[in-house]
């Protein structure tokens, strides 16, 4: 299955660790490795999670994670997982 992030993901994610590389750079990247690693599992999880509270689609699923979420498109015709954007909780 492939994974792809969206413009609009890389930019948000760096949004939200360049202020928190300036805090704790180690923390920052062990935050952004974990991410990864809940990237690379979707596909094996894709049921497990819930659908996305901001789209109306079965196919665009919500991840939590540490006051952010991910939220990404399911393509189960093209078996293809497209990273749509990150949110932080305010």
């Amino acid at each position: 299955m492939k994974i792809l992030t969206s413009k609009l993901y890389e930019r948000q994610l760096k949004e939200i660790l360049e202020p928190l590389s300036q805090q704790d750079y180690q923390q920052t990247r062990n935050f952004k490795m974990y991410l990864d690693t809940i990237i690379l599992n979707m596909p094996s999880k894709i049921k497990k999670y819930k659908k996305s509270i901001y789209f109306d689609d079965e196919n665009i699923k919500d991840i939590e994670y540490k006051g952010c979420t991910i939220i990404f498109f399911f393509d189960e015709q093209k078996s293809a997982c497209v990273v749509l954007g990150i949110t932080k909780k305010s």
